[in-house]
């Protein structure tokens, strides 16, 4: 008789629980989506301050059509949030974990792109 999987126990105190599969599949999808290096830019300067398309565009090198396809993208995974300031659309983020989440990436990372050194613990 084939044994059947053991039942799902609930982690112990203190411990996380294992994420679902669909919190799998909407964790990679994010990080696919943040594996651009122009999104990832896009996104780290509008943690820094509402800007408009062409701002955007200027300061991370590309042009105003390829910008607004990559904020388009972004707006509608819920990365990045659009809001009307007159004739012009800015883009935020709402969200703190991800501001949280680009913050700590750059943290990670030092600027020769190698690994930032830990901290020092107090």
């Amino acid at each position: 008789m084939p044994t059947q999987p053991a039942p799902t126990e609930p982690p112990p105190p203190g411990q996380a629980t294992e994420p679902t599969p669909a919190q799998l599949r909407a964790s990679a999808d994010t990080f696919a989506l943040l594996s651009s290096p122009v999104r990832l830019h896009l996104v780290w300067l509008i943690t820094h301050g509402p800007y408009d398309v062409g701002t955007l565009a200027r300061r991370v090198g590309i042009g105003i059509a390829t910008a607004s396809q990559h904020l388009t993208k972004l707006r509608l995974a819920g990365v990045i949030s659009a809001h009307r300031d007159g004739r012009r659309q800015l883009y935020t983020v709402d969200d703190p974990h991800v501001i949280t989440l680009i913050q700590q990436i750059f943290d990670h990372i030092a600027p020769d792109g190698s690994l930032a050194p830990d901290p020092p613990r107090t």
